[in-house]
């Protein structure tokens, strides 16, 4: 492994991927569960949200840049390798925990999301206890495919990919003509304009949403040309996806009743309100499978990302094993494990409560990770204006998430020490 920022990457004999492929990969993976369940938790901030999406759009694509320059710089690093070697083996422990950490939350999350818009079809999963324990069913079910193999997750990402995009299309279309047609009604700007604290409260929000766009850089041994591929892709993928949300998250929540945005569905309630309850049904059904097809892309993660930190010495090494097939067995049990504790404990909350303070929590746990990379950026000199402003806008996301969301981060963020302790330990011995 080469410790210079400026190492040299793959041979280019497996550098298979383009800038359209690099595109799909970043938009693939951004577009999850989201943009179907935030119009419920945007639609209290009004046209404060609106500007939370063009600040959060924004700040996104300068911390994507960032990390894309980071990635073209160290091909051969993940994040926790290059803030490592920034800032020492316990800063990059840390990253990696936390975010292993945020992918977990995530995944609660994504499945609080596929229950809320499936009980616009099944009514009783609207009551806590029975919602919670539908998503836990969603998150060990994912499990069981990763289980089986790379192959058989693959083939799923690739089905729901597909599928996710219908909803998404179909209310674009109809926004378009109950526009054009005058039935519906945008909520009107507030006469006493834009506010700070919505738009801040928003904009932490809106960034759930948009994680993953670092995509494209995990990728960096297999991209052409990575120094122009890379960045470019970031951009254009993050840029694209954004806009995608804003139109649609915003749509909904500015030109449907308040009372019908804080169903579990949002997407189903528009398609009911401006067509039909028929077809509400089933872009209910899309927007979950689009859910289970974003929690079975993160619930790989969830074990590799142990995975890698454990053959790294950074984690336990009993977490390093796999099964003939490669799969992290028991990164993968670990980790749904304790997803399914976190949805018991808070199983009392309703659907889109849930949803918003999981998708607080996932956010601002991520976003150390943003933070660390902007830093690293800093200590090796590379695109320093970028990296400020990244890490002005990370922070400020941070403060935007809460004292609660981004206090219980760093919280979990100490709560690693003793298992780098214990690594540490195991390491010695050996």
């Amino acid at each position: 492994m080469n410790d210079n920022p400026n190492g040299a990457g793959a041979g280019s004999s497996s550098r298979t991927l383009g800038l359209a492929a690099c595109i799909a990969l970043v938009m693939g993976n951004m577009i999850g569960s989201g943009v179907f369940l935030l119009p419920a938790s945007l639609a209290p901030f009004g046209w404060d949200a609106v500007a939370g999406w063009v600040f959060t759009i924004a700040g996104s694509l300068v911390l994507a840049f960032v990390i894309a320059r980071l990635t073209v710089a160290m091909p051969d690093a993940n994040a926790s390798q290059m803030i490592a070697r920034a800032y020492g083996p316990l800063a990059g422990f840390a990253i990696g925990w936390i975010y292993w950490l945020s992918i977990i939350i995530t995944n609660v999350t994504i499945a609080v999301a596929a229950t809320a818009n499936l009980s616009s079809v099944l009514p009783a999963l609207a009551k806590p206890g029975v919602g919670a324990v539908c998503s836990i069913a969603f998150l060990w079910a994912m499990t069981g495919i990763n289980l089986i193999g790379a192959r058989a997750a693959g083939m799923t990402q690739i089905g729901t990919t597909i599928i996710k995009l219908i909803p998404i299309a179909v209310v674009l279309v109809l926004l378009v003509i109950v526009l054009g047609s005058g039935e519906a009604q945008v909520a009107p700007f507030p006469a006493q304009g834009l506010t700070g604290a919505g738009i801040t409260a928003s904009a932490a929000l809106t960034l759930w949403a948009l994680l993953g766009f670092e995509s494209a850089s995990v990728a960096a041994d297999k991209v052409r040309d990575p120094a122009r591929t890379i960045p470019r892709a970031t951009l254009i993928g993050t840029a694209a996806t954004g806009l995608i949300y804003l139109l649609v998250c915003s749509g909904i929540a500015l030109t449907l009743p308040a009372a019908e945005t804080q169903t579990g569905s949002p997407f189903a309630a528009f398609v009911s309100h401006y067509w039909s309850p028929g077809p509400a049904s089933f872009i209910a059904i899309f927007v979950v499978i689009s859910c289970l097809g974003a929690l079975n892309g993160w619930t790989l993660l969830q074990g590799e990302v142990p995975l890698a930190m454990a053959r790294a010495g950074e984690l336990p090494r009993w977490l390093a094993a796999t099964d003939a097939k490669g799969t992290p067995v028991r990164g993968l049990i670990l980790s749904t494990m304790l997803a399914s504790l976190m949805l018991v404990a808070n199983s009392l909350q309703g659907l889109v409560a849930l949803f918003t303070a999981m998708a607080l929590l996932a956010t601002s746990a991520t976003l150390w990770l943003y933070v660390g990379c902007a830093l690293a950026s800093l200590r090796f000199r590379l695109v320093v204006p970028a990296a400020v402003i990244g890490l002005g806008y990370a922070l400020w996301t941070l403060w935007g998430a809460g004292v609660v969301a981004s206090g219980s981060s760093i919280l979990l963020m100490l709560a690693g020490l003793p298992f780098y302790w214990w690594a540490r330990q195991g390491r010695n011995v050996q």
